[in-house]
């Protein structure tokens, strides 16, 4: 193995390009006027447009109204209309869950200019962190913040068998170590960490979210975002079964789809700087965009 796993990554097809595009957009990004002393209002507001499309990219699909309103406290979990007279509704549950990682996550970036890299967590403790926040509430609490030690994962069956039993628990320990040592760019390792935990699906049910917020975290705390604004999740909301489907590609390991995953959350980036920027200036304008 080389001494930084990561780094031969650059060499496949198209990632190079693909690290350079995104590096382009979020360094245009931050120059945006709202940035100078409105950073802290539109990185919450993306915030919550991230937790939206997370949260609908596995179904659980909620208006940005209601995403505002979990964040407030201004919205209950109760009923769930018709269908589920007096129980909470499991979209919304979901939602929820989404906006407390969207949350958890910005509590741990750095603020805009600051000096130095940023101080996380140690990768499984991150991890447990996240998934706490994001499945508190809708899973059994048996399970909550608990890596997968036995039976199958309850969610994204669509990428084919999860790892079982001590693989699981081994190969987060590599992924821990290589995170904590690669000097690779912030989005390879980014990418990285969201296939391989969209591979792994360490816990028995809210993996998507989990992985779609540790990949927000380090786009921000290794430099690429500074200004943690970049709503990367809304453009796989849009192609749930292309996002699928890469992430099924990077599963197999092979150099094309590994390759083809990294050029794809380039992609997600890229336009989710498009996206921040449109939030940029609802609030500069002081009337925050519907979508």
């Amino acid at each position: 193995m080389p001494a930084d796993p990561l780094a031969p990554l650059a060499d496949l097809p198209g990632v190079a390009e693909a690290v350079d595009a995104a590096r382009v957009a979020c360094e245009g990004l931050r120059w945006h006027e709202a940035y100078r002393r409105r950073w802290r209002e539109v990185r919450a507001e993306a915030g919550l447009r991230s937790a939206r499309a997370s949260a609908a990219v596995d179904g659980a699909r909620v208006t940005l109204d209601v995403v505002r309103g979990l964040a407030t406290g201004a919205t209950s979990r109760e009923p769930g209309g018709a269908a589920l007279p007096g129980r909470a509704d499991p979209h919304v549950d979901r939602a929820l869950g989404a906006v407390r990682a969207a949350a958890a996550v910005e509590r741990l970036m750095p603020e805009l200019g600051a000096r130095g890299s940023a101080t996380l967590p140690p990768l499984p403790q991150l991890l447990a962190r996240l998934h706490v926040a994001a499945a508190t509430g809708w899973l059994d609490d048996d399970a909550v913040g608990r890596v997968r030690v036995a039976g199958a994962p309850q969610d994204l069956t669509g990428l084919g068998p999860a790892p079982v039993g001590d693989e699981v628990a081994a190969r987060l320990d590599l992924l821990g170590r290589t995170v904590a040592t690669t000097r690779a760019p912030a989005l390879v390792v980014a990418a990285v960490v969201h296939g391989e935990l969209l591979t792994l699906r360490p816990f028995a049910a809210g993996n998507g979210v989990v992985a779609r917020a540790t990949s927000r975290l380090l786009v921000t705390a290794r430099g690429l975002d500074p200004t943690g604004s970049v709503v990367a999740e809304a453009g796989w909301a849009a192609t749930p079964q292309g996002y699928l489907g890469a992430a099924a590609g990077f599963a197999t390991g092979t150099p094309d789809g590994v390759a083809a995953w990294v050029r794809a959350c380039a992609g997600a980036v890229v336009d989710g700087v498009a996206r921040a920027r449109h939030v940029a200036d609802g609030v500069l304008a002081g009337r925050l965009p519907a979508d």
